[in-house]
């Protein structure tokens, strides 16, 4: 029962990581009808930004404190996905406004090639390390219940809980707040919005800027956890079951479809490698999105895409 536990928990805090990256699908879907497939460069982009930051900084100060390092480092990275924000909007998709989802598609395609060639230029292409200072010994709980307890990584459950609290946050903010409910309201119907004066291109910005955020932590721990490198930008295509298996609108699909992957991703690896060959983990995602493209395409919580494309 201990093993179970111990691998439950290691896929429910994996879950939540994936959850975290995928909400940066949901968002910019659900405000711009765009299928963003630049969210793996994105990641990739901020996680150099602040690792690269967080190395300069000190050198170019003197500071000793790797606390103001890394806090300065987050905020200047911040600052440079708002930019780019700015302008893939002002120069993107401002002019592909009512174009079909196909053209959208490449303009983000187009968006990833270009953000890893400018971060392999401005940053570099090392493996670079993010040191937030996360405990990377695991600890045991539950000792008095299972004979030696049930190891738990420190790491992942701090990664889960930030994760957490950025997904709290952005329901908050979805859900009690102007802007959140403007954003709510593009989502709904583009054109209804804009007749009641919502201007559709400051919501873009906004919401490409919260999903930089989103890409930026998520970065972060991933670049801590794994050090940054290019390969980071495949975490992406690891969200794409989590954003199938929960639906590509829903922000509490996201959570609970990564919850799921994740957890499955581990006690199958755990409990049916062993007969097969091992190397289920890989596969196992994709193949559980495929089940649900077949019999439920809109996914647990989305709407149907054919009725918002």
């Amino acid at each position: 029962m201990a093993f179970f536990l111990e691998t439950l928990f290691g896929g429910l805090m994996a879950g939540m990581l994936y959850a975290l990256v995928a909400l940066g699908f949901v968002l910019i879907f659900k405000a711009s009808g765009v299928f963003n497939f630049a969210q793996g460069a994105m990641v990739l982009f901020a996680a150099l930004a602040m690792a690269r930051f967080a190395e300069w900084i000190p050198q170019w100060t003197g500071l000793e404190s790797k606390l103001v390092a890394n806090v300065a480092a987050f905020v200047i990275a911040a600052a440079i996905m708002f930019v780019c924000a700015w302008v893939i909007e002002r120069l993107v998709l401002r002019h592909l406004v009512n174009q079909d989802a196909a053209t959208l598609l490449m303009a983000t395609l187009g968006i990833t090639y270009f953000m890893e060639g400018v971060g392999q230029t401005l940053f570099g292409s090392e493996i670079y390390k993010i040191d937030i200072g996360m405990p990377k010994d695991p600890v045991f709980v539950l000792d008095s219940v299972f004979d030696g307890g049930v190891m738990i990584n420190q790491e992942d459950v701090i990664a889960a809980v930030i994760a957490a609290c950025l997904v709290a946050a952005l329901s908050i903010f979805f859900q009690k707040t102007g802007t959140g409910r403007a954003l709510r309201a593009v989502a709904d119907d583009h054109q209804a919005a804009q007749s009641i004066g919502i201007p559709l291109n400051r919501i873009w910005v906004i919401v490409w800027c919260v999903a930089g955020i989103v890409a930026l932590v998520a970065g972060m721990i991933w670049g801590s956890k794994l050090g940054v490198q290019f390969t980071l930008t495949t975490v992406a295509l690891r969200a794409l079951p989590v954003i199938i298996l929960g639906g590509l609108t829903s922000v509490p699909g996201a959570i609970i479809g990564g919850l799921i992957i994740g957890v499955g991703e581990k006690l199958s690896e755990v409990y049916l490698g062993p007969y097969v060959g091992g190397g289920i983990e890989i596969w196992f995602a994709y193949v559980l999105a495929l089940v649900f493209l077949l019999f439920r395409p809109q996914g647990l919580f989305g709407e149907k895409i054919i009725d918002r494309v």
